[in-house]
């Protein structure tokens, strides 16, 4: 299920990338399709076609979506699904990772950086050190400012699941995307017709 509902978290710079690309390439598309010629534009058609599929695979599709019963990770090519009283552990890295069992998932977005990591140590270090603010105010600044947007989206999930352990409905399970699959067959297909006609 790609279009499950529920709080979505993504990267916002590859989603509006995405977008960006998308309308670059229909415009392309069409120009080739009006005025291209014969072999050159099924070429420029096919690198188009498949660097589309990349960024759609690895820019639009990645999100982790809060549903009611659980949570669901898509990654460019496979889904999981992991319902709230599964979840052991999240942990962030430079992605987060969420722990059910046996069962181990890499969240494709949202990620840190070094550079996101070290903004964040600074904003909370010149928060803690303002001489205008009390000691518990700089604490919680200290303690609020070190997040990236990953750290608090892994709350986020921690918490989504303490709070609705109860509620939670379904398998864990880790399965291959159709909707990804379908995609990647696509361009391989564009690809393969593009050699056979060049």
């Amino acid at each position: 299920m790609d279009g499950a509902k529920g709080e979505v978290f993504r990267s916002k710079v590859a989603w509006v990338f995405g977008w960006i690309w998308l309308v670059f390439a229909a415009w392309n598309t069409y120009d080739l399709i009006a005025r291209g010629s014969m072999p050159s534009a099924l070429i420029a058609g096919a690198v188009l076609g498949v660097i589309t599929a990349l960024i759609f695979l690895m820019a639009m599709r990645p999100a982790i979506v809060l549903e009611d019963g659980g949570v669901r990770i898509r990654n460019p090519l496979r889904n999981a699904y992991i319902p709230w009283n599964a979840v052991d552990d999240v942990i962030v890295t430079n992605a987060i990772v969420i722990e059910a069992g046996r069962t181990t998932v890499r969240c494709w977005t949202p990620q840190t950086t070094a550079r996101e990591r070290a903004r964040a140590s600074a904003r909370a270090a010149k928060a803690a050190s303002s001489a205008d603010t009390s000691r518990a105010d700089r604490a919680v600044a200290e303690a609020v400012g070190t997040r990236t947007h990953a750290d608090w989206v892994a709350h986020r999930i921690t918490e989504t699941s303490a709070m609705r352990r109860d509620a939670a409905s379904g398998e864990t399970s880790v399965t291959w995307s159709p909707v990804a699959l379908a995609v990647t067959a696509a361009a391989v297909a564009l690809v393969v017709v593009t050699i056979v006609l060049s």
